[in-house]
C-alpha cells in the first residue's frame, strides 16, 4: 500500500527535488506540496496524509505552529531543519514530531525513515506503526538527555543500532560481525565508520558534561565522568532500557 505525503518547506529547490524523488517511488504518494504553514495545514486537513514532511523555519506559520494546530487524527511528523539543537529536537519531539531530519540529508534516510515508521518489525516481533513511532521518540528523547546532537552520523548509527538490538537482543555479542556490516550496508558506508561514528557519539555526549543526566535516566550511578562505557555496553544499556519499560 502507497504512503501518502505531503512536503511542506519554503526552499522551493529542496520543495520540488524532494516531490521528484517521492514521486518517483512506487510506494510513495506525494498529495501536495506546501510554501509556507498555513498551505501546509490546509493541505494535512484536505488529504489527511500518512506523513508530513515539515519545515521549521516558514513564512505565515511555522512548523511549531502547524504541530500546535493539528487536531483529531494526526499524520506522522518528520520535521526537517538546520536547526538541530537539543532545544529545537526536544521542542518538536515536545509538540508531537515523531522525528528529526537535520539538513542537509540524504533523500534516500528520509525515505527509509518513512519506510521504517510504518512498517511492522519482525514477525517475531509483532508490532504496528505507532510502536515504531514510539520508539523513535523514546531513543530521540533518551538521546537529547544524553546530550548527542542530531546533526552528527553517529545519531543515525547509533540509533540503528538499538533498535536493531531491541528487535534481536542477541545481535549485540556479534558486534562487529553483524552489527556494524549491517548498519553500514543499510547506510551505504563502511563497518569501521559506523563504529567510530558511534564512538564519537558517546564522547561528543561524555565531553558535555552529560553524565548526571545518565545515571538519572537509569536510575543509578553507573558511570562517572572519567568511565566512559564501550559502543557494545551503551547499546545494550540503552536497548534493555526500552526494552524493560515496554515490558
Amino acid at each position: 500500500m502507497k504512503k501518502s505525503i505531503v512536503i511542506a518547506d519554503d526552499n522551493l529547490s529542496l520543495q520540488a527535488s524532494l516531490k521528484d524523488f517521492f514521486s518517483s517511488k512506487d510506494d510513495m504518494d506525494v498529495l501536495g506540496v506546501a510554501s509556507n504553514g498555513t498551505q501546509a495545514l490546509q493541505l494535512v486537513r484536505a488529504y489527511d496524509p500518512d506523513f508530513l514532511l515539515l519545515d521549521i523555519v516558514m513564512p505565515e506559520l511555522d512548523g511549531f505552529g502547524v504541530l500546535s494546530a493539528l487536531e483529531g487524527k494526526r499524520p506522522i511528523v518528520i520535521m526537517m531543519s538546520q536547526l538541530a539543537t537539543d532545544g529545537f529536537v526536544q521542542k518538536a519531539m515536545q509538540y508531537g514530531a515523531s522525528y528529526f531530519l537535520a539538513k542537509p540529508f540524504d533523500f534516500s534516510l528520509a525515505y527509509k525513515t518513512i519506510t521504517e515508521l510504518s512498517s511492522p518489525a519482525p514477525a517475531s516481533k509483532p508490532s504496528s506503526p505507532k510502536r515504531n513511532r514510539s520508539l523513535d521518540e523514546k531513543i530521540s528523547n533518551l538521546f537529547i538527555s544524553v546530550g548527542i546532537p542530531a546533526h552528527i552520523k553517529g545519531y543515525q548509527f547509533l540509533r540503528e543500532a538499538i533498535k536493531m538490538t531491541i528487535d534481536s537482543p542477541d545481535i549485540i555479542n556479534s558486534i562487529t560481525k553483524r552489527l556494524y556490516p549491517s548498519i553500514a550496508e543499510r547506510y551505504n558506508t563502511s563497518a569501521s565508520k559506523v563504529e567510530r561514528a558511534i564512538r564519537h557519539a558517546i564522547e561528543v555526549a561524555w565531553n558535555r558534561g552529560k553524565i548526571e543526566n545518565i545515571n538519572t535516566i537509569f536510575g543509578i550511578k553507573i558511570y562517572s565522568p572519567n568511565e566512559k562505557p564501550t559502543n557494545g555496553e551503551f547499546i545494550a544499556l540503552i536497548a534493555d532500557k526500552l526494552l524493560l519499560e515496554s515490558a
